[in-house]
């Protein structure tokens, strides 16, 4: 498309003919409908021929017809188990872009009326409708570089922190607006800047992408019992300073008084967390009044609750172990084959150099690990996956679960490591099912702990292999040693780490 100079000149000058475009754009391929819309949005916004009111609903009508294409991709991200590099990497940025085309659009907008530039005047019956917009698109990138532990652009921090500081002042912060097909339950400018400030501080980094999704409905859910407030009132665990290009912060000391200071509470929310984490243990089932936008397993929404609960209580949570500052080195290896691999390099499993790396430790506990990642390699590092990490000089393998895990411009990585064995060797098993017995194969597992012992240990499994019901047999130095899952297992994307509690009895008995 050729622009020119004129005001009758951009295709959209006339709203029935604006309509008519969007309308033309096939919907049959979401990511080339998409990339039309954003091209469309990118232009109404850029185009200074058009009045204030006029831009502004061409931009609705635009961000309208963007929203079904764009559910549509979010949820193929999110619901797709496996996804190749150039898949995910497709997906992933076409969503992220078409809220940062949208975030743009509206703050341009709002802008309008924000510095007073002439003609303010005739957006004023819109600026409740056009705060919303604008922080829910801004709110949507954020929650998309979380998806991908990306570094945080703080201007968006600005930009949500500037509109909700004006809607604020000017009293329309907590005006109603309509639903519609990004936001199906009516809203407030309000309510959503507490939407993207909750999930801020909800350590994303330490969740997976699905649980960021569902992090963000409960936020969505809970949202009218949020607090936001101009002074510091006994529940506040965090602030924000609205002057600031600047996230959340926890509220660790009282920050200087500042007009522009917003203490953040969770308030009845945390309450009602614990109490719907009660209802879908005991009921194994999450109650019909709470939409998700999709099924989950009650285990997955009892882990977010009691994670959202941890992090908005007012006690700050604390670590298991304390940490010790240390640089060093560490050899690793990732996922079930790599960790097999280092411990038997013997075994069926060759070792792959490829899937060596050398990180740099950076703090220590009884529990785990800080390190940095100096270049990441590959798209393997994710939340949930499995280690084996061989300190610098050591000889030993331990194994580790990546927890938190962090990226930044650089192509540089902090992950925080959960330490599940520090001594680990390979063994062969058979699964035990009842009123059958023993199965007449092996499968090769890890380990965790001595054999000998009758206290509880853990045990690494290629993923699938375990089903419920069924226990593990392992046969060493003349013994036969029964393992009975307690519950708990964990499942990684190629691994399953299960908890089981050790019977011992002679090979012959």
């Amino acid at each position: 498309m050729k622009l020119f100079g004129g005001k009758s000149d951009h295709p959209m000058a006339d709203l029935k003919e604006a309509r008519k475009i969007v309308d033309a754009i096939p919907g049959s391929d979401p990511f080339k409908a998409l990339e039309d819309l954003n091209h469309w949005q990118d232009s109404v916004r850029g185009w200074a021929g058009f009045s204030h009111e006029h831009r502004a609903q061409l931009v609705l009508m635009v961000d309208d017809a963007v929203q079904g294409h764009l559910r549509r991709l979010q949820r193929d991200y999110l619901s797709s188990p496996r996804l190749s590099k150039f898949q995910e990497n497709r997906l992933w940025t076409m969503i992220r872009e078409s809220y940062r085309h949208a975030a743009l659009a509206f703050a341009t907008c709002v802008d309008v009326f924000v510095t007073g530039q002439k003609g303010w005047e005739e957006l004023k019956p819109m600026m409740a409708l056009l705060s919303v917009r604008a922080l829910h698109a801004g709110a949507g990138q954020m929650k998309w570089q979380y998806v991908r532990y990306g570094l945080q652009d703080n201007a968006l921090w600005g930009m949500a922190a500037k509109i909700y500081a004006f809607a604020d002042y000017r009293k329309y912060a907590g005006a109603k607006v309509t639903p519609y097909a990004g936001i199906p339950e009516e809203t407030t400018a309000e309510q959503e800047f507490l939407k993207a400030a909750m999930l801020a501080v909800a350590s994303p980094d330490s969740l997976l992408p699905v649980e960021i999704e569902l992090a963000e409905r409960l936020i969505a859910h809970w949202v009218g019992a949020f607090k936001v407030d101009a002074n510091q009132q006994p529940d506040a665990v965090y602030w924000i300073d609205l002057a600031q290009n600047l996230p959340p912060t926890r509220l660790v000391r009282s920050p200087d008084p500042a007009p522009t200071l917003r203490f953040l509470a969770a308030g009845a929310a945390l309450n009602q967390i614990r109490q719907l984490t009660q209802v879908v243990k005991q009921t194994n089932a999450v109650p019909s009044g709470i939409n998700l936008g999709a099924t989950y397993e009650p285990q997955a929404v009892v882990e977010v609750l009691e994670h959202l609960a941890v992090c908005w209580s007012t006690q700050a949570p604390e670590r298991k172990a304390p940490r010790h500052k240390v640089k060093s080195r560490v050899t690793i290896t990732h996922g079930f084959d790599g960790v097999l691999s280092a411990i038997d390099p013997g075994g069926e499993v060759l070792f792959d150099p490829e899937r060596i790396e050398s990180w740099i430790v950076e703090n220590v506990s009884s529990g785990g690990f800080g390190a940095l990642v100096p270049q990441l390699r590959g798209d393997w590092l994710r939340i949930g996956c499995l280690l084996g990490l061989q300190p610098e000089g050591g000889s030993n393998w331990l194994i580790g679960v990546v927890r938190r895990f962090q990226r930044d411009a650089t192509h540089t990585g902090a992950v925080g490591i959960q330490t599940v064995g520090r001594t680990a060797q390979a063994v062969r098993v058979r699964v035990v099912t009842a009123q059958i017995g023993p199965s007449a194969d092996t499968e090769t597992a890890v380990f965790l702990g001595p054999v000998d012992s009758t206290a509880e240990t853990h045990m690494l499994l290629r993923g699938g292999v375990l089903l419920p019901g069924q226990n593990l047999q392992l046969e060493q130095n003349g013994k036969t040693y029964l393992l009975l899952p307690t519950g708990g297992m964990e499942r990684g994307e190629d691994y399953d780490l299960v908890r089981c509690r050790i019977m011992v009895r002679d090979a012959g008995d």
